[in-house]
């Protein structure tokens, strides 16, 4: 076969055949939506019909028949991905609570729920999985900004995210609270308790949601005129935590309030700070996040921010399932209610 020459190989890229994901960007639809619409789903929303049909219209594109058999057979089942290794995920029961929200709405339909506990290390493996028609879409969380195989797992089935992922590459569905509205209510807590000297443990600093409670922590400190303790990060577990409290104890002494972000974490920091002799909230205020089972196994009960977990489980399945439905017209985020529970510990 002879050499294709330079202005042959261009006329061939300029009219390479129109793919799905080609109508898809045109239409401003998700892919899952324009393959219902060639497959002739009754389940699409008329107006994201008509968008459709028009950028098929204004390309050219001709549905492959084989491809077209394919994106006809669903499994029936979503996939909840939490990038994160195993002792993690089992060790905190904020993923307990996700799961059975998801669950409790899953409970109501014809779908499965497969949970997928996977790394960026594991991303390759994790993608030929979910590519492969083995679910119909997805639920991920507990993400962080490494987790760049999502992006590409985005362009090929419907996520839900649960908490604003923080990749420039993806633009889907967000159920989340305002974190650092919550961080902010924590740190006011101890402003208004009279703390003057108040540090904060942080979760990992590759996680929005961490990032964006140690902003709203920051911003009512520096409001009230006080200077902002020390950051430490505390890998949102419980030993990370302990290690964060030995961390403060050393270099901040003075400290009379500390904001933990996270309940798992303050469960391990509240011993260690009993242990060196602190009285909680006499000499120390904690005030945790989260509301969860661990806030009430500290050994002083815990004053916390509560985020409704179960609940932001079960929306996020319910996003999932309307859009697998054909309804791409649900908000992009829903934002959730948060509220300071007040115990002992501040």
């Amino acid at each position: 076969m002879p050499p294709v020459d330079g202005d042959a190989e261009m006329s061939l890229v300029r009219h390479a055949a129109p793919t799905l994901e080609m109508v898809a960007a045109r239409a401003g639809v998700s892919r899952a939506t324009v393959s219902r619409v060639v497959n002739g789903s009754d389940k699409v929303n008329p107006s994201s019909v008509k968008l459709v049909q028009a950028a098929i219209d204004e390309l050219g594109y001709v549905p492959n028949r084989a491809a077209r058999s394919l994106a006809s057979a669903q499994s029936h089942a979503i996939a909840l991905i939490v990038p994160e290794d195993v002792t993690r995920f089992f060790g905190d029961v904020f993923f307990a609570s996700i799961v059975a929200g998801i669950n409790a709405r899953l409970e109501q339909t014809d779908y499965a729920l497969n949970l997928m506990v996977a790394t960026q290390s594991e991303g390759a493996k994790t993608m030929r999985y979910l590519t492969g028609g083995a679910v119909d879409g997805a639920v991920v969380v507990s993400h962080h900004t490494a987790d760049h195989f999502l992006e590409r797992i985005a362009d090929t089935i419907p996520l839900v995210f649960g908490g604003r992922p923080g990749l420039a590459g993806i633009d889907t569905w967000v159920v989340d609270v305002d974190n650092e509205e919550g961080g902010a209510v924590a740190a006011r807590r101890l402003v208004e308790r009279g703390c003057k000297h108040i540090a904060t443990i942080t979760g990992p600093t590759d996680m929005q949601s961490a990032l964006e409670r140690t902003d709203g922590w920051r911003r009512v400190l520096v409001d009230a005129g006080l200077e902002p303790g020390p950051e430490v990060d505390g890998d949102f577990s419980m030993m990370g935590g302990a290690r964060a409290a030995r961390r403060l104890l050393e270099t901040y002494p003075e400290m009379d309030g500390v904001f933990v972000a996270s309940d798992l974490m303050a469960s391990g920091a509240m011993p260690v700070l009993l242990d060196a002799g602190k009285r909680v909230p006499e000499d120390v205020a904690i005030v945790g996040y989260d509301d969860s089972p661990a806030a009430l196994a500290c050994p002083v009960p815990l004053t916390t921010v509560r985020q409704p977990s179960e609940e932001m489980g079960r929306m996020m399945a319910d996003i999932l399932i309307d859009v697998l439905a054909g309804n791409d017209d649900r908000p992009r985020s829903s934002i959730m209610p948060i509220s300071l529970v007040e115990r002992v510990s501040a």
